[in-house]
Order: C-alpha cells, then structure tokens, then sequence
C-alpha cells in the first residue's frame, strides 16, 4: 500500500496531524492555537531567537550530509554492531512484519513523528503562560542534535538493512521514492545515536512534565510504537535505540534545567489561566 508519492504527501498528511494533534492536546481551535503561537514569536524576542536557533541546528543536520560527503574518513563501524548483535534486528522483524502494520509503522516514522514535535512547541506555548516547556523542547531538541552530529560524521553505521542481508526495508512498500525524497534528510550511515528514539524520548519526557494527563499518555504511547518501528522498517540496530534512549533523558534534563533560568524579553502574549487550571478541565 503506498502511503506516500513524494515529500508533498508527506507534508500534507503531516499538516494534517499536526492540526488533529493541536486538537486534542489544547481541546482548542488549532487555527486559534497556533495563530497565538505565532504572535508569542512576534513579540518575544528570546522566543523568536530560541525558535531561529532550532531551526538552524535542524538546518546544520541536513549540511551534515554535504559535510561527510567532502570528508575523506572512511570508517565504518556498522561490523562492530553485527559483531555485538548478530541476527537480532532480523529476528524482531521476523517477529513483527504483517502487510497490514507496515503502513501503520512507515506513518509512525514518517509522519507522526515530526508532527509531535511541532504540535508540542505550539501547544507549549498556547497552554503554558510561563512558556518554560517550550523553551525547554526547544533546548532539548537542539542538545539532541548537537550532541548527535559528531558521531554522524566520525561515528558512521550504516542502516540494517543495508548491511545485513537478513533484514529487509519495508518502509519502500509504503514510499516507493524513500531514497530518492526522504533520504537528503537522512544519511544512510547517520544511525548511531537513533534520533528518532532521542527526540521521541525526549518528547515523552516533556510531555509528562506538562501534567496534561491524555498528552502525555499519547506522546508516550507515540514514542513507544516510533522506538519498535526503526526495527520494523529495518533501519536501527538496538545499540543505535540504547544510544538514543540515553541521548534523549540526557537532553530532557538539560533542557528542563535551562529553561529555569531563560526568563523572555520584552512582551509576551496573555495567557489566562494557569496551566494547571487548563489540565484540570481536559482531564
């Protein structure tokens, strides 16, 4: 079943869980929602910055490729991770793969997946008047790929699929121009550690920080079937997702403690109520 015919449909299905996401996190119009998140960046200067930072870090991943193509280094540590786990990949997927939980799976990765972490800046900013949680994914997101960077380019391991014959790519069932559309996003070699399951933890963390009972419920649930999908779709090793899962705590943290001490400059826009009073009516 193909989901995905090029990066168009990929941003219209993501457009589309954003708003449903928005949705059901604030219990608010979403066009309400991030029309304020909008005016927060017009005036909040420190969260216009942040919001510019992120967007340059996020940039600098994807010169990362342009980067490691001009390096002359060569290495490849993909046989150290054969060597530690052998088959397991294969047998996981072995395990898992039905023709009907490969869309399910391929949608995971693709598309929810950027979607949580755009609905939750947007919905930080629209239910926190402190607008810590939003500084803090902002930091947290940025930590995750400062820190993920350098081992993409002198750490390099290569997909699963692409090294071990056992293990297949389904993802190409769903988007048949994957390599061709998504992978300038995402380098073959750029595997350890697994940034969909740092940013992915990092976001459940967060979340349940928030006290937004069915957000944090949902982002844990989402972050739970994105971790199982890179072995579904063949891309990560486990050491790649252990890697990740350390990255992302570590960066949750961080970012929590950062955000303590970034107070906004200038005007910020009203919010009434506190985020506590706006938990309690949506649990």
């Amino acid at each position: 079943m193909v989901l995905f015919h090029s990066m168009n449909d990929v941003i219209w299905y993501t457009t589309l869980t954003v708003i449903i996401l928005l949705a059901y996190g604030t219990g608010a119009n979403p066009l309400r929602v991030g029309g304020r998140f909008v005016r927060e960046l017009a005036v909040s200067r420190s969260h216009l910055l942040l919001f510019a930072a992120l967007l340059g870090i996020l940039l600098l991943n994807k010169l990362e490729l342009s980067f490691e193509g001009e390096m002359q280094y060569g290495a490849d540590f993909t046989p150290l991770f054969y060597a530690i786990e052998g088959d397991l990949v294969a047998n996981i997927q072995q395990l898992l793969v039905r023709d009907w939980l490969t869309p399910v799976m391929s949608f995971m990765y693709i598309v929810v997946f950027q979607s949580l972490l755009i609905a939750s800046l947007v919905m930080y900013v629209y239910l926190d008047p402190t607008k810590r949680l939003y500084r803090a994914t902002c930091y947290a997101i940025m930590i995750n790929y400062v820190i993920a960077i350098p081992f993409f380019l002198y750490f390099p391991v290569n997909e699963a699929w692409f090294y071990h014959s056992n293990v297949s790519f389904p993802i190409l069932e769903t988007f048949p121009a994957f390599e061709s559309e998504y992978r300038h996003l995402s380098g073959l070699d750029n595997c350890f550690p697994s940034l969909h399951t740092s940013i992915s933890v990092t976001l459940a963390i967060l979340a349940f920080r928030s006290k937004i009972r069915r957000w944090a419920w949902l982002v844990g649930i989402s972050a739970a079937v994105i971790i199982t999908s890179i072995f579904y779709l063949g891309i990560h090793w486990m050491t790649d997702m252990l890697g990740g899962t350390v990255l992302g705590i570590f960066s949750a943290a961080l970012g929590l403690y950062f955000s303590r001490y970034d107070l906004p400059a200038g005007r910020t826009f009203p919010v009434p109520g506190s985020m506590r009073e706006l938990t309690n009516k949506r649990r």
